[in-house]
């Protein structure tokens, strides 16, 4: 076939000016430079005066040409990286090319920013600050942020005081408040993911301002985020039996600072015990007494993971903790809970209980 007539690039802007959608993915077959000649033959305005939801995914074949799509009125853009990337670094010969795109992303309109999947593991950390700065231009229709890039102390500053963040994901420690002010207040979340090893220190952060002595207008920092929040995940970064140091430790004083949040219908902590010094180590450290005042704080519970199973049988929890749970969280229909099983039977079995009510 030969190049498309005028009237071919009529039908074709045609269609792209009612497209709201669009997925520029590595296995996308087209072609042989049929985006070389999209770009060349590009209307005034560009080709997707439509479009506000893009799916991206950062690969070499996709580079040149993604910027066709990065139009200033998107509302949603999704970026993950190529099945080729999983578990390494991006190659160094695209590397400067990824971080000139993020740092140039449209976000006048945004409302939705979700970078990265959960089955990926690629290294984020060279697009730290091409992705901060990205963030400090974000405004506030931002509604949805989710991101394993680690972002620079006034960056997450910025997230934190956009008036309409409702669900956000966020990989690393908050802001050092030594150099920067805390926000006056957090915003009325209704989603909340902290991952990697910074997710302590989210906790430790609550639990200050929490404390915080100085109260305007008879609310705290936390006021609006302890009302609105109904769902918590904390995520730990490492895989079951890694070697290393335990990051994450599910204890009274950790669980103590989630209590605040009591309109919590969603509580995730997703922690795996791991080996430490060669010999295996339970992560979990509540007993019953632990577990009955987290219940009794959170009333309106519906799904309630504590961890993840170990092969160790260590820990405090019993079937007594059952009680109070039934009696407080009327609403549960999911709870899996490290549990000791040694007094229920004689042989060595999972120190864990599911329990799924349909």
């Amino acid at each position: 076939m030969g190049d498309p007539s005028p009237q071919d690039w009529n039908r074709v802007q045609h269609y792209t000016a009612w497209m709201r959608e669009a997925h520029v993915d590595e296995w996308l077959i087209l072609g042989e430079g049929t985006l070389p000649k999209i770009r060349l033959n590009s209307p005034p305005g560009g080709w997707f005066l439509a479009l506000e939801d893009l799916s991206w995914c950062i690969a070499t074949s996709t580079l040149p040409h993604v910027n066709l799509f990065l139009l200033p009125y998107l509302k949603k853009l999704c970026i993950y990286p190529s099945d080729l990337w999983s578990n390494s670094i991006v190659p160094n010969d695209v590397r400067s090319a990824v971080a000139s795109v993020i740092s140039t992303l449209p976000t006048s309109a945004l409302q939705s920013l979700l970078v990265g999947a959960n089955h990926h593991r690629m290294s984020w950390a060279c697009f730290k600050d091409s992705f901060s700065s990205t963030i400090l231009r974000c405004g506030p229709s931002l509604t949805e942020f989710t991101s394993p890039i680690p972002l620079s102390d006034a960056a997450v500053n910025h997230l934190i005081q956009l008036p309409h963040l409702r669900t956000w994901g966020i990989e690393g420690p908050p802001p050092n408040h030594s150099a920067l002010p805390p926000p006056l207040f957090f915003p009325p979340h209704a989603g909340f993911t902290l991952g990697g090893s910074g997710a302590r220190e989210w906790v430790f952060l609550f639990e200050r301002l929490e404390h915080d002595v100085s109260v305007t207008r008879g609310m705290t920092p936390l006021s609006e985020l302890e009302e609105s929040l109904e769902s918590l995940t904390v995520e730990d970064s490492v895989s079951p039996l890694t070697s290393g140091r335990l990051s994450l430790t599910i204890d009274v004083s950790f669980t103590t600072t989630i209590r605040m949040f009591h309109n919590l219908a969603f509580l995730n902590i997703e922690v795996f015990c791991r080996d430490e010094g060669g010999e295996a180590r339970c992560t979990f450290k509540l007993n019953d007494d632990n577990v009955t005042g987290l219940a009794m704080a959170l009333c309106q519970l519906g799904s309630l993971l504590l961890g993840h199973t170990c092969s160790r049988n260590t820990c405090a929890t019993t079937i007594a903790c059952l009680l109070p749970i039934s009696v407080y969280c009327l609403e549960l229909r999911r709870l899996e809970i490290h549990f000791n099983t040694t007094n229920i039977v004689h042989q060595k079995t999972w120190p864990l209980l599911v329990l799924s009510i349909i």
